[in-house]
């Protein structure tokens, strides 16, 4: 079997497997699940073996038109480079993962079919803008992403946040597509086609009139689609839906693409210096804002997702300084170690009954309630911190070792102004970050107080999914920096010395500054009682995190979501914890500038359209109405009264006659 046709099927086969999961979800639902895990795990061995073939040497290209289009074509196109092969194998390992811990997350959920075939569907989404080598078709899967996530995180949509959240995810997103497509047409229309290598050809000689221009359209669909500032208020939002759809989104989907898009087009962004410059300021307001309101979140999911905000910004810093190496190196890593963040913060909620640390913080034991969870989960946060072996620190460390090289005037590709403010955001986020995955740790599994309840063992399924994705967060980056520099354009990915030391040191320094901070609040905080605990045994842990987000108080009274007094986060913000907790009020803003016009444009609208243009409506009825009640009236059917009125007029026509003819 030809590379091609095992690529063709890599997306093909989620594909079918959705289609087929819908089909038989009520008439054969013992069929579900394997439907939702073979096809993945199918996918993620043709993955393999495309990245094995592809060795990381000359890229696979593949096309065929499917009709004329009379003006530039649009073709089913391939091109599969080193990222293309390495991006589709995270893909399909993270999604088949989210789908096995599925199977034991949500097992006894009635909507578990129409979930999984969303998540394939989803899946193979991702794949196909992954492989596609034509831009109209990777925006096909683009925009099929969107719509699975709006049904994804509304999939608890009995409740009113999970609707809220749905809606804005898509929103927002699709606020950032329409100048994308406007970018896309306009780059099509300078290059004469849709196909990545014509473009990226014309992009080297020259023939894209205004670079900026189409580069800064782009970047807004890619901001809206990879949470970047400003249009990542929706990310923090979406974790209403199921912990393992936030683990697919924050990991290999969604927000990926966009990242991944950059990567792609990266010679497009470096004939503009502004938009480099752009996309630096963008990484570096993304990084340090997101670190920040990280460190102030109470529930552990949203400390999850403005951690996904702010490595996204990584990634993007490292575009920016024109190394594109550095950011799907930290793609790869980071989808590793925030898909298994993710899971085994689905275990640990279900244990707590609880999404919010200062309930976590009440409960004396959780870290032995849930073994597994806690072990894989210090994996993965030291992997987050940039810890060395872990594979954070790898690719967190090529990151700004790329920025320093611009910095130094090494490399032509970017200004040195986008190395310096990569740089400077870096090292700063590096610090925030260790401090906010300090936090978490602390807080989740250091807590003091009232024995955590015992609600069982999780699921073989669920615990054995945390181990595997445990392995590439311990190892990953260390085998990737020495085996596969030749999938990375061949460039060097050992982390530099300067960089190392003060990456590693600041992230020591954010750990301890945390640590210490918080035996400091320990020691003079006055612990209230946890209260009654409303123990969930035996219940699935899909149905107790929909009951969290139902009720939105936790299974632990009222006290549970009182300001914890022993939280680090308020000690080291201090004055801007506050605003840091309410993500600076960006959502504010936006109901000020966007919101509330546009309503007050709609009532406008609504006021026109029922007083003034429905007066004029109801006047034009009202008109011959009152004609036709005129014309019944005479209608007496008395012969006498018909001839009387005939005689009228005629006498008055005759009248009429004789003074016109007088006149003349």
């Amino acid at each position: 079997m030809t590379t091609t046709t095992l690529a063709v099927l890599v997306p093909l086969l989620p594909f079918l497997g959705a289609a087929a999961g819908l089909l038989l979800g009520r008439t054969a639902p013992g069929f579900v699940r394997p439907l939702a895990v073979l096809p993945p795990l199918a996918s993620l061995v043709l993955a393999v073996l495309v990245a094995a073939r592809q060795g990381g040497g000359t890229a696979v290209d593949a096309h065929t038109e499917l009709t004329p289009t009379g003006s530039v074509p649009i073709e089913l196109a391939l091109h599969i480079d080193g990222f293309a092969a390495l991006v589709a194998v995270l893909v399909a390992c993270v999604a088949a993962c989210v789908q096995i811990y599925s199977t034991g997350y949500l097992r006894d959920d009635p909507r578990y079919p129409s979930y999984a075939a969303l998540v394939s569907l989803f899946t193979s989404a991702m794949l196909l803008v992954v492989y596609s080598g034509d831009l109209i078709v990777l925006l096909v899967g683009w925009e099929v992403m969107g719509i699975c996530s709006y049904f994804l995180v509304g999939h608890y949509w009995e409740t009113p946040e999970a609707r809220a959240a749905s809606l804005k995810a898509f929103l927002v997103t699709k606020l950032g597509d329409v100048p994308f497509l406007i970018g896309l047409f306009a780059l099509a229309g300078d290059a004469g086609s849709f196909r990545l290598t014509r473009i990226l050809g014309a992009v080297a000689s020259g023939g894209i009139d205004h670079p900026t221009l189409v580069a800064l359209l782009l970047l807004a669909g890619v901001a809206g689609k990879s949470a970047q500032f400003p249009l990542h208020t929706w990310l923090p939002d979406a974790m209403a839906g199921p912990t393992p759809v936030s683990a697919l989104i924050h990991a290999a989907t969604m927000v990926a693409a966009g990242v991944y898009f950059i990567a792609r087009l990266l010679p497009l962004f470096e004939a503009s210096r502004a938009a480099m410059v752009v996309l630096a300021v963008m990484a570096a307001v993304t990084m340090a804002g997101s670190a920040l309101a990280a460190l102030a979140q109470d529930d552990i999911k949203r400390v999850l997702a403005y951690s996904t905000v702010g490595q996204l910004g990584y990634m993007t810093g490292a575009l920016a300084v024109g190394d594109r190496g550095a950011a799907v190196f930290h793609l790869l890593t980071h989808g590793a170690f925030k898909a298994l963040l993710f899971l085994a913060a689905g275990v640990v909620i279900h244990a707590a009954g609880t999404n919010s640390l200062a309930a976590m913080s009440r409960m004396r034991g959780l870290r032995d309630r849930v073994p597994d969870a806690y072990w894989t989960m210090t994996v993965a946060l030291l992997a987050l911190a940039a810890i060395p072996p872990f594979s954070g620190f790898f690719s967190k460390e090529s990151v700004l070792g790329a920025a320093e090289h611009v910095t130094q005037g090494h490399t032509g590709h970017a200004p040195g102004a986008a190395g310096w403010i990569v740089l400077i955001a870096g090292l700063i986020t590096a610090l925030l970050t260790a401090a906010y995955a300090t936090r978490l740790w602390l807080l989740a599994f250091r807590g003091r107080g009232t024995e955590a309840p015992d609600h069982g063992r999780q699921p073989l399924t669920m615990t054995v999914v945390l181990w595997v994705l445990a392995i590439p967060s311990l190892a990953l980056g260390g085998l990737a920096y020495r085996l596969l520099p030749d999938w990375f354009d061949g460039r060097d990915l050992t982390p530099t010395l300067l960089t190392s030391i003060l990456g590693t040191g600041l992230a020591l320094v954010g750990g301890l500054l945390t640590y210490g901070a918080w035996q400091r609040t320990t020691a003079l905080a006055a612990r209230p009682p946890l209260g009654a605990v409303a123990a969930h045994p035996e219940a699935d842990a899909g149905l107790v995190e929909a009951e969290a987000i139902a009720t939105h108080r936790p299974a632990y009274g009222d006290i549970a979501y009182a300001p914890d007094p022993a939280d680090p986060g308020r000690l080291l913000l201090g004055p801007l914890h506050r605003p840091a907790a309410a993500g600076f009020h960006l959502d504010a803003v936006y109901e000020a500038l966007f919101v509330r016009p546009v309503r007050a444009g709609a009532s406008l609208v609504r006021f026109l359209d029922r007083e003034v243009v429905d007066t004029y409506v109801r006047g034009a009825a009202a008109l011959p109405r009152l004609l036709g009640a005129a014309v019944r009236r005479a209608q007496t059917g008395n012969v006498q009264t018909y001839v009387s009125a005939l005689l009228a007029g005629t006498v008055v026509l005759a009248v009429a006659v004789l003074l016109v003819a007088t006149g003349a």
